[in-house]
């Protein structure tokens, strides 16, 4: 049976829900500091990103301490996978020990939402989907508002409701026979659902 080909979404945590830490306007979490990875000030981080490179290419990212609203930049000097884990293990400038390491445990590590890695063919950021208008045969049928992660990634499209007081929203597989046109700079979706997806699920 020929698979459908999967468009990829690269994800990096907004981290909006009033029940997660605080995270500004215009950031993204890319990572939680967990503990201390030995006696010289390496530590430990819970990735909340797809771009390893966020991690393993020295350079400036920004700290958001417990209770802080303002981050504050530091250096990474450098940083490696640790396989089985899920887990990195970074080395920041200004850690030299330890206790030091300890004492960041907890803090987030964030990217400005504008710096953005390049992306493949039918690669997509997260934050480019949400608010896309899908049409269907050059009707406007809907909004994006949310992005499901599954097998296939599930596009969370609000339905237009032709003026009706209820909302529905129905879930449309995000893959390319699908959702063949993605067009991000005129923030618009075309989509060929099975007759009946969409009634299906809304």
């Amino acid at each position: 049976m020929e698979k459908q080909k999967k468009k990829q979404v690269k994800q990096e945590n907004q981290n909006k829900s009033p029940l997660t830490s605080y995270i500004p306007d215009g950031w993204l979490e890319i990572g939680t500091i967990v503990a201390a990875q030995g006696l010289d000030g390496e530590m430990r981080v819970y990735p909340d990103t797809d771009f390893p490179e966020r991690f393993e290419v020295p350079g400036t990212r920004w700290l958001l301490r417990p209770g802080a609203i303002v981050p504050e930049p530091i250096e990474l000097l450098s940083g490696k996978y640790l396989e089985g884990k899920n887990l990195y293990i970074l080395e920041l400038e200004g850690i030299k020990n330890r206790n030091q390491a300890e004492e960041m445990r907890g803090c987030k590590l964030l990217v400005s939402e504008d710096d953005r890695p390049e992306l493949g063919e039918d690669e997509y950021h997260i934050l480019d989907l949400v608010g896309l208008k899908v049409f269907m045969s050059g009707e406007f049928i809907g909004t994006v508002i949310n992005l499901i992660p599954a097998g296939n990634d599930l596009l969370e499209v609000e339905l237009d409701n032709k003026g009706e007081d209820t909302k529905k929203t129905v879930l449309i597989p995000f893959v390319k026979e699908i959702v063949p046109v993605v067009d991000i700079e005129n923030k618009r979706a075309e989509i060929t659902p099975p007759e009946g997806l969409l009634e299906l699920n809304g």
